[in-house]
């Protein structure tokens, strides 16, 4: 063990995330090596500073968006790799520098080929001496839906490969808006920031349910981060009937209505908060808005709600 891996390890050991056998080498190094004891001495005490301080909690607006854009980033990977394992290009390359792969799709090919012949005579009647032809075992989907190998492994000693592999097989489920699994997958679909159209289908269906604390967040997410704004006034025409009872609700409206970059959603928004306008929040929202927004329609609307309210003392 050297220096540079103590020292590249030093955070993990200090924050009890390395190995049992790892932390022993590592220790057994550090009481030899001053260097590396003055730098494990160095990141104990960052350790402790930090932890003395004061941990802030993230808001609920920070944690959805850091999920949405999470899984936006996780389904634009799974988009790029579905795209390159159907690249020829891509599976040529990966023979040229990987014999044993090149070995084993040969091997399957081979017997691949010897088993349809073989599957022919016997339909044909050379297998059987009835011959009567026999029916071709359907192919299961997981072996028809290859996404990628995964690993592949030989036993020492034998010609026995084990190759692991993933498969992409689309599935069905129906089920009333009740069903936790149509729920778990529409809430999945709102998030889904590849097809906007999937999304707003999605949003139409949960929107239905706005009781429903979980469904009532996502919609939330929704009107805020969503990029399209057809699914943001699906979302904003959802919760507004929550606008007067869930604070929550009135605070992702009250955003929208400040900072949506789309003029219908911001008048809808506007609309929707009539019902609390005398609330002090969304009165110096208003204030703010009726003196200082670009929109003309929005500092007139603003400015006449304001005149609607009874004065305060």
């Amino acid at each position: 063990m050297n220096c540079d891996w103590v020292k590249a390890n030093i955070t993990l050991y200090v924050y009890d995330e390395l190995a049992d056998d790892s932390r022993f080498e590592l220790e057994q190094h550090v009481s030899r090596c001053a260097d590396c004891a003055a730098e494990l001495k160095s990141v104990g005490e960052f350790r402790s500073t930090m932890s003395a301080l004061p941990q802030l909690e993230p808001s609920p607006n920070l944690l959805t968006a850091a999920r949405m854009r999470l899984q936006e980033s996780l389904e634009t990977t799974e988009q790029h790799r579905g795209l390159r394992l159907l690249d020829p290009m891509m599976w040529l390359r990966q023979l040229r520098f990987q014999p044993a792969l090149a070995a084993v799709l040969l091997i399957l090919g081979f017997a691949g080929g010897v088993g349809a012949t073989w599957q022919v005579a016997r339909n044909s009647g050379g297998g059987q001496s009835g011959g009567s032809p026999v029916t071709n075992p359907a192919v299961l989907p997981q072996e028809a839906s290859i996404a990628g190998i995964r690993q592949i492994t030989q036993e020492p000693g034998t010609n026995k490969v084990a190759i692991t592999y993933d498969t992409t097989v689309p599935q069905k489920v129906e089920g009333s808006l009740n069903d936790q699994r149509i729920q778990q997958l529409l809430l999945f679909a709102a998030r889904n920031n590849g097809n906007s159209g999937l999304r707003e289908d999605a949003v139409n269906q949960l929107s239905q349910k706005p009781e429903d604390q979980r469904i009532r967040e996502s919609l939330k997410a929704s009107l805020l981060f969503d990029s399209n704004p057809g699914v943001r006034l699906k979302a904003l025409e959802a919760l507004s009937p929550y606008v007067q009872s869930d604070v929550t609700v009135r605070d992702a409206i009250l955003e929208a209505l400040q900072n949506d970059s789309n003029p219908g959603v911001r008048a809808e928004a506007l609309h929707y908060l009539q019902p609390v306008r005398v609330d002090g929040s969304v009165r110096m929202v208003l204030q703010r808005l009726s003196r200082e927004d670009k929109s003309d329609y929005i500092r007139r609307q603003s400015s006449r709600i304001l005149a609607s309210l009874p004065e305060i003392d």
